[in-house]
């Protein structure tokens, strides 16, 4: 094989990026993920937070772990690359009378110092970017020696990395990327961190997905979770309502309630790293 078609076969990763943004940017991921409130919380309770560090939320999304960490008197800088979701962080502290810088940054490049943080953080944000292995080391990087880095990533096996694998049947994920949901195995993490972790602790949590039935869950998320919007918005009538009816019996078979509402387990890592 030659040298040129290696480099042919290589994703672009900046494209990629481009429509992942737009995919992200779409529908309103804040109505989504305020409801994961509950798991930044947790996520800042595993970490150990103490008042007056300095902490970065990557990938903040409209800023879970920003909240949470700011409601334990932390210095916080949140960030995302779409303006829109920052702008609902925003008025979330605002509304809670909470300070908090808020900076567009990609967590593929972020603009800060090396070891500039006390604690670095993502909660299902930095394991969609294309190119992990810059990311993880993006957050090594602005991470001080001995500082935390925490992460809440959805597992292959749970709820949520079944529903990108059912919409993976339909709209296939750009070739030569690698899955988001390894971000959710301690094999991956290991790849990852490891060489420059003192420590991995990756504890199995359930995020619990509760909505009016199977039928309110889709709606929502075809209306404001940008990955089902777009997926959905790509097929012909057809193939939206088998992709629905994929979705309705994964959450049959997930679902823990009997009275006709939907109460799903999401597995997820809650992951606390400290940097050597």
């Amino acid at each position: 094989m030659t040298m040129t078609a290696v480099v042919d076969s290589a994703p672009d990763l900046a494209a990629i990026k481009a429509r992942q943004q737009g995919v992200w940017s779409s529908g309103n991921y804040a109505l989504v993920g305020a409801t994961l409130q509950i798991v930044g919380e947790m996520l800042c309770e595993a970490l150990d937070l103490r008042a007056g560090q300095r902490v970065l939320d990557v990938a903040a999304g409209n800023g879970n772990v920003t909240l949470a960490a700011a409601r334990r008197w932390c210095d916080v800088t949140s960030t995302d690359y779409v303006p829109a979701l920052l702008e609902h962080g925003k008025g979330r502290a605002a509304a809670d009378g909470l300070t908090v810088r808020f900076q567009e940054a990609d967590a593929e490049a972020l603009p800060f110092p090396d070891a500039d943080f006390d604690v670095v953080a993502s909660s299902y944000g930095v394991m969609f970017t294309p190119d992990q292995g810059k990311a993880a080391a993006e957050m090594l990087r602005v991470c001080r020696p001995g500082g935390k880095i925490g992460l809440a990533n959805w597992t292959p096996a749970g709820f949520i990395g079944q529903v990108f694998k059912a919409i993976g049947q339909y709209v296939p994920p750009p070739a030569g990327v690698k899955s988001p949901i390894l971000w959710g195995t301690r094999e991956h993490l290991a790849e990852l961190f490891g060489a420059s972790a003192a420590s991995i602790s990756a504890e199995s949590r359930n995020f619990m997905f509760r909505y009016r039935s199977a039928e309110h869950f889709i709606e929502v998320f075809r209306s404001y979770y940008g990955p089902i919007l777009k997926a959905m918005a790509s097929l012909d009538d057809a193939r939206r309502n088998a992709l629905s009816a994929d979705l309705k019996a994964l959450i049959a078979r997930f679902n823990q309630a009997k009275d006709g509402t939907m109460v799903v387990p999401g597995e997820y890592l809650e992951v606390v790293i400290v940097k050597k």
